[in-house]
């Protein structure tokens, strides 16, 4: 495995139909989300809203809802869906063996 992939929990540490989150100091947070599928997604903590928490929204599909004002986020894009406008950052995963990376990189500059 390349070093660019960094192992952040088990697929099995993520709650089915939720979220957790990954702390970056002097960043913003990354939140990973299990949908009822077991597909695997990661957006910055941060409703393109304004600013809500998406790791304490409620997953559904391939969607969050932002606890905040209920916009519905799209986990495989981050943006939101019409007639909401705007996006979130989205973070490259990856699953093996039952393992989430996430894109070191990508960690460390968005």
């Amino acid at each position: 495995m390349s070093e660019q992939w960094k192992p952040i929990c088990l697929v099995n540490d993520i709650p089915e139909l939720g979220a957790r989150v990954v702390n970056r100091p002097s960043k913003t947070d990354v939140a990973i989300f299990r949908n009822g599928e077991g597909k695997i997604f990661a957006l910055l903590d941060k409703c393109p809203h304004k600013g809500g928490p998406l790791s304490q929204g409620i997953v559904f599909g391939e969607r969050v809802a932002c606890p905040l004002h209920n916009w519905n986020i799209e986990l495989p894009s981050g943006c939101a869906v019409s007639p909401d406008e705007g996006c979130t950052t989205r973070f490259s995963v990856k699953v093996e063996d039952g393992q989430v990376y996430l894109d070191s990189n990508e960690l460390s500059t968005l």
